[in-house]
């Protein structure tokens, strides 16, 4: 059935009197190519804009469900969302569950130097907001959920994922399953174990940014030619790592790699473990992902690597990428959503959404 037209989200410049000489810029509703037009001549004039929402039927007592994907502009995105949040809280729902597919500013879940966890902080606004319950998927890491006061429901789309690799890669049996890193080796062993295939992982690598040498431990810096407070305290200096040349533990030569992980956004290290894999003899390659960000240059990068293919789900839209590259192919996770909505909504135990899923996956 269509969504009920009962939320409408419209933008508005603010009343800059003070700035502009009493000059405020209204638009009307009638038509969505006014509202444009206005937020164009906005732009043009450097007039800030606000987001409006107005709920135009009763949710007393109801269970709202607010669907949220993230667009190029995250922070609106996010901003959209606290305001209808916000106005579903004041106008006395009963319930308030966020369906927010890929949670924006999830790689921001650990502490970096002299930053901040951007991720506990959104969680936070969300909460304070009224959020009352989370439906997301695949968080890139699962301890995000410790974040909210508020159930978290991650949802997983490796079933999706996997069900494409048996359906459209004929000879998968002749698959290997990579890891482009040590870090993304859970997630690959996940895969091969529910394929019965075998696995490989690429080691030495450049230097992740999610390393443990930008933790938070780290701050602040050491200074140097100052000893310990007490001479008889001598605490023992940590050895810098130092990266091996670029292996792959794995046999992958004559095979199809398939390599998994959460997010596809910068390419560049998708594209260097593609030229390994083809060096060590892999004869196609596919790149596996739930959030398809391909933020960028990605798609023009993609197409002329050695990746054949690209899959990722629809929790993020990638329409226009996908013109740009022909290898990109998506797999529909709506029907896990849709479940997931019908069974809060009428109570229904969740556990049937997790069948099979462990503590590693």
């Amino acid at each position: 059935e269509p969504l009920p037209e009962s939320l409408e989200v419209d933008t508005k410049p603010q009343d800059m009197s003070a700035a502009k000489g009493g000059l405020v810029i209204f638009t009307a509703n009638s038509n969505p190519s006014s509202r444009e037009l206005g937020r164009r001549i906005a732009d043009n004039i450097s007039f800030p804009t606000e987001t409006r929402v107005q709920i135009e039927e009763s949710v007393r007592g109801k269970d709202i469900f607010i669907i949220q994907t993230v667009s190029k502009d995250v922070n609106t995105t996010i901003m959209e969302l606290l305001i209808m949040v916000y106005a579903c809280r004041t106008s006395c729902a009963r319930n308030i569950i966020g369906v927010i597919p890929y949670f924006p500013y999830s790689k921001q879940c650990k502490m970096r130097k002299r930053g901040s966890i951007v991720s506990k902080l959104l969680a936070s606004m969300m909460c304070k907001a009224g959020l009352t319950h989370l439906i997301t998927m695949d968080l890139h890491q699962k301890e995000i959920q410790g974040f909210f006061n508020i159930p978290v429901d991650n949802l997983r789309a490796s079933p999706f994922l996997l069900q494409y690799i048996q359906e459209e890669i004929p000879d998968y049996r002749n698959a290997v399953i990579v890891a482009k890193s040590p870090a993304s080796a859970k997630r690959a062993q996940s895969f091969a174990e529910r394929l019965r295939l075998g696995i490989a992982v690429i080691h030495g690598e450049a230097q992740d940014a999610e390393s443990d040498l930008v933790d938070g431990r780290h701050s602040p810096p050491t200074v140097k030619n100052i000893g310990a407070i007490h001479p008889s305290l001598e605490i023992p200096l940590l050895i810098p790592k130092e990266k091996p040349p670029i292996t792959v533990v794995g046999d992958v030569g004559g095979r199809i790699a398939i390599i998994v992980d959460d997010i596809i956004d910068d390419v560049d290290s998708f594209l260097a473990a593609a030229e390994t894999l083809k060096e060590r003899g892999a004869y196609k390659i596919f790149v596996m992902a739930t959030h398809g960000i391909l933020s960028s240059d990605a798609p023009q990068l993609i197409e002329e690597s050695a990746i054949d293919e690209v899959v990722v789900t629809n929790t993020i839209p990638h329409e226009i990428q996908k013109l740009q590259c022909p290898k990109i192919k998506t797999v529909d996770i709506s029907m896990i959503l849709s479940e997931a909505i019908h069974r809060i909504h009428n109570g229904e135990s969740m556990s049937y959404l997790f069948r099979n899923i462990g503590m590693d996956d």
